[in-house]
């Protein structure tokens, strides 16, 4: 009589159908780490690139509003030092209301190209 006590082991189809369902849970759960990392590099390019808008956007709020960085048109600062993030920002002026609309352009490259924008109306 062999029975529970008498068997030995798993056999080789059981442990083949167990190393499959681990490799797959293993790689299901490696794809949802890279796509959290690559979500979490992306936040924090889109929280710098909010900082550098609003930084520059304060800047502008604060001049005189004859200032000469307050002048209407089209302003590029080029790439900010040390980053991958491209600074401009626009002036428009209405003369009639004396108010000018400010809005500052932040741009990066990493796996697309991106950008944000903050916009402000400041008066006379």
């Amino acid at each position: 009589m062999m029975g529970i006590l008498g068997r030995r082991g798993f056999t080789l189809t059981e442990v083949l159908i167990g190393l499959i369902i681990l490799s797959i849970g293993i790689l299901v759960i490696t794809t949802l780490h890279i796509t959290s990392m690559k979500s979490g590099y992306f936040s924090n390019n889109v929280a710098q690139a909010t900082i550098f808008a609003q930084d520059k956007l304060e800047y502008l709020k604060n001049l005189p509003y004859n200032d000469s960085d307050l002048s209407s048109g089209h302003h590029n600062e080029g790439i900010v030092s040390g980053t991958i993030f491209s600074r401009e920002y626009n002036i428009a002026e209405d003369t009639g209301n004396s108010m000018k609309t400010i809005t500052v352009i932040i741009d990066w490259a990493d796996q697309g190209n991106h950008s944000i924008s903050f916009s402000t109306i400041r008066a006379k």
